[in-house]
């Protein structure tokens, strides 16, 4: 028997399943993108990214030059004026990108109470930063000498103690970004300086970290980046991901993305990320994942963020409900500090994205998208379907005592009720198409939720 279970992603003619396989995967794109998703994580819809390196000992960034976590490369390798003062106002004469990472410290970093604040979210699965483009990696690997967490800075194996609290506090599933290069690392350089006609880096350092981390901490995402300057046979690729489906400890489990190569990039792979912040606002024929930050400038902690940088509660959410609607995943960035703590206002968003799940999470979670992704009568209204009933996301209350929506055909026997609140709505047929939902009286300190209101329809005519 090939599959446990197999079934067909109706809109998105995705299959979704968890299955043991007795398939080989080929290290071929054809033969790769050929795996099925399995079902958990089209199921979870909601994800947590986590940005934490040594940049988040600088934490700084100079607009438009946003990117914290990129602090080395604006310094060094695009020598900008404005990070290069920072450095020579701030820190010793000949200081050193490295010396940063002895100020790394971690004393506060307690994965535990991480746990709980990402399990507070209502997200069901985690994406960690393993190594990003600076090359530190926040585990002690072997093809890392003297560059990575066990040996300077918080002398702690990040990765694994997140992992072992995530897998063991926690019902999320555990994953790690991974960048596949390095900007200053000297082997890479040389094989860009070949035009990628040797791989020297990537058979003695990019491939030998992702077998490590692999093996040593399972991940059931894989979240590659940092291709985009060669194409995937460089990278060696579909070698890696024909081992990770085939053979790996999460063969049957793990989920990837598509950043395995300047040609894989929105075409190969699991699901799609295509750009950062990917938002289409249109239904896509394959299932994508929509990696934002809630700083809405960098993924790493910047000191120097203003409280209007920040997305609120109610943007988050409305980016959420689309990108659901749209037959995606959201995954929400945090960027910690150096001494290991969730900002208080990072915590927040979570905690209240989380309280908003737990009275709409029926409408999210197994979710998929319907045959109209919003309404055009009234706007800022997002639709999903789970069974035979259809959800409307109101991310606006309207004014008066109606609400009007075109989508939704009713029949005799239809029945619209809100998610936490008791108690069909009275509703008419409207003469062209749609209802109209009378939606007064409802008290104010009756509401279920802060943000965003979900009606449930029941016993549609086309559903």
């Amino acid at each position: 028997m090939l599959l446990v279970c197999t079934c067909v992603y109706a809109v998105l003619l995705i299959l979704r399943c968890d299955y043991t396989s007795a398939i080989r995967y080929d290290p071929t794109w054809e033969s790769i993108d050929s795996r099925p998703l399995p079902s958990w994580y089209d199921e979870a819809k909601l994800g947590i990214f986590i940005h934490w390196g040594v940049f988040s000992v600088p934490s700084t960034s100079f607009p438009p030059h946003g990117q914290v976590a990129w602090f080395w490369t604006y310094w060094k390798g695009d020598k900008l004026k404005v990070f290069d003062d920072y450095v020579k106002d701030n820190f010793r004469p000949d200081f050193t990108y490295a010396d940063f990472a002895e100020q790394f410290t971690a004393e506060f970093y307690d994965p535990n109470e991480w746990a709980d604040i990402f399990n507070s979210s209502g997200a069901e699965y985690i994406v960690f930063t393993s190594k990003h483009h600076e090359g530190f990696t926040n585990w002690p690997s072997k093809y890392s000498f003297n560059w990575n967490s066990m040996a300077v800075g918080p002398k702690r194996d990040i990765v694994g103690e997140l992992a072992n609290a995530i897998k063991t506090k926690t019902s999320l599933h555990f994953g790690l970004y991974h960048s596949r290069f390095e900007w200053f690392h000297p082997l890479y350089l040389q094989d860009k300086a070949n035009n990628f006609t040797t791989q020297n880096f990537v058979n003695t350092k990019t491939l030998p970290e992702l077998y490590e981390i692999v093996n040593a901490y399972k991940p059931e995402v894989v979240w590659s980046d940092g291709d985009w300057e060669a194409t995937s046979d460089y990278w060696k690729s579909t070698d890696f991901l024909a081992w990770l489906y085939n053979d790996s400890p999460v063969k049957d489990t793990v989920v990837t993305n598509d950043r395995w190569g300047s040609d894989a990039t929105c075409h190969h792979g699991g699901f799609l990320t295509c750009s950062d912040r990917y938002q289409p606002g249109v239904l896509q024929k394959r299932k994508f994942e929509n990696a934002m930050t809630i700083d809405s400038i960098a993924w790493g902690f910047r000191r120097n963020a203003e409280i209007k940088d920040f997305l609120t509660t109610h943007q988050l959410i409305a980016t959420f409900v689309e990108t659901v609607s749209c037959g995606g995943n959201m995954l929400m960035n945090v960027g910690p500090t150096k001494e290991g703590r969730i900002n208080p206002i990072f915590e927040e968003r979570l905690r209240d994205v989380g309280a908003w799940l737990n009275v709409n999470n029926e409408a999210i979670k197994g979710s998929r998208p319907w045959s109209h992704q919003n309404d055009t009568l009234t706007p800022n209204i997002w639709y999903t379907m789970k069974d035979s009933a259809v959800y409307a996301v109101v991310l606006d209350w309207p004014m008066g005592t109606t609400l009007s929506l075109a989508a939704p055909m009713p029949q005799s026997n239809t029945v619209v009720t809100m998610l936490g609140y008791p108690g069909p709505f009275q509703w008419k047929a409207r003469s062209s198409s749609g209802l109209d939902i009378t939606i007064l009286p409802i008290a104010a300190n009756k509401m279920p939720c802060k943000w965003a209101w979900v009606f449930k329809f029941t016993n549609l005519l086309n559903v």
